[in-house]
């Protein structure tokens, strides 16, 4: 009796635009491995039902797009302390015959920053009063960002967003370090800091442009825009004229991935500039 191959999934309504296929195949050939990764598309009201059924359908994992997160999140059986901290699951599989709940975008969008700046950017970013990051936002990304840059042991976080009651909101996640303001405070905010980390919606193709005056920001400060449609956002053409790193939302998205791979796989992949080629002609070519 052969033993069937393992097949994951990314799981969100809609679904049709996730490259997370395109990098999971790049990695299931380069290791050259027999597996499938698929696209399915589950309404919210049915998702609970698709959850309880994986292990009957044969899947060992998968990744969880919008709008699906908080709702794997309260399904998963064992959460890691991080999932536990988000509020939110992106990464799915089986151990134990139970299943485990991770949330791989904080440690995805670290391991970028690490790839870009550097593994020393937090001391290399820092301002004369501490380690600052500003992050524009409040939603499910800015909290597993916000996540990801306390484990790191930034100094002082502070969120800036259009609801404040939003951005209060995300204080809990550690009072002594995390800060809200309102959105008009922002441009007060950028001699302070030492990162700026861009998770709206803003500069995204088809929305509104995110316009800010950089010119206030630090000579050692770097900027980053989780938005990966465009790949260079007004926001870091910006930072880029001022000669600030940018850093650009691609890696996070393929950072986050490798968590998954290596659980449902059992090898672990590279972010490698062939597989960022890949997915850019992808971008370039269909948007």
């Amino acid at each position: 009796m052969t033993t069937p191959h393992p097949r994951a999934f990314v799981v969100g309504h809609p679904i049709a635009h996730s490259r997370s296929p395109l990098i999971h195949g790049h990695w299931l050939a380069e290791h050259g491995l027999p597996g499938t990764y698929e696209r399915v598309d589950v309404h919210p009201d049915a998702f609970p039902e698709f959850v309880r059924s994986l292990h009957a359908a044969g899947f060992v994992g998968g990744n969880v797009t919008i709008p699906h997160k908080e709702a794997a999140f309260r399904l998963a059986e064992e959460l890691t302390p991080r999932a536990g901290r988000i509020g939110a699951v992106n990464t799915l599989w089986f151990e134990d015959g139970r299943l485990h709940g991770d949330n791989t975008d904080a440690p995805g969008f670290l391991a970028h920053l690490d790839a870009s700046l550097g593994a020393g950017w937090p001391e290399a970013t820092g301002v004369a009063n501490g380690r600052v990051a500003l992050v524009l936002g409040a939603g499910g990304a800015a909290r597993a960002i916000l996540v990801g840059l306390l484990e790191r042991g930034l100094d002082r976080l502070i969120v800036a967003n259009r609801s404040a009651e939003r951005a209060e909101g995300l204080t809990a996640l550690d009072p002594a370090r995390i800060t809200a303001l309102s959105w008009d405070a922002v441009p007060s905010l950028l001699p302070e800091t030492g990162l700026l980390i861009n998770t709206t919606a803003l500069g995204m193709a088809g929305q509104d442009p995110l316009v800010l005056d950089l010119a206030p920001l630090p000579a050692q400060a770097a900027v980053s825009d989780i938005v990966y449609v465009p790949l260079e956002t007004p926001l870091l053409a910006a930072a880029r004229a001022r000669g600030l790193p940018a850093v650009d939302g691609l890696g996070m998205l393929l950072h986050q991935a490798v968590p998954g791979f290596r659980h449902w796989f059992g090898a672990a992949p590279c972010v490698t500039p062939a597989l960022r080629a890949r997915i850019v002609a992808d971008l370039e070519s269909h948007g």
